[in-house]
């Protein structure tokens, strides 16, 4: 009986100090899919369209930490994502107007 209460112990030991493992089969999310869907009424696809007081994000120097808070809580006209989009969503996104900055 103590054998089988030592062993149950360490069991939830260990899982109780294991990190979560990386799920290899969770879906990548797709940042452009997101600003097609929510962004390019105002942004345009490539970004460049200043619809509504929107910026050109061809020529942001917007950071990538920016980005997320700007996505996150808009400003001036911008929708605010936040409650619309996950973080991780948000992130995406913000990843993806980062590859419409011209080089």
């Amino acid at each position: 009986m103590l054998k089988y209460i030592v062993s149950i112990s360490l069991a939830l030991a260990v899982i109780a100090c294991g990190g979560k493992q990386p799920n290899k089969y969770a879906a990548k999310i797709d940042g452009e899919a997101i600003f097609k869907k929510y962004c390019v009424t105002c942004h345009g696809v490539d970004g460049k369209l200043k619809l509504n007081g929107a910026k050109d994000l061809s020529i942001s120097q917007l950071s990538l930490a920016e980005k997320v808070i700007q996505v996150t809580k808009g400003k001036n006209t911008m929708t605010p994502f936040e409650g619309i989009l996950s973080p991780p969503e948000i992130q995406a996104v913000a990843e993806y107007t980062i590859t419409l900055i011209k080089k």
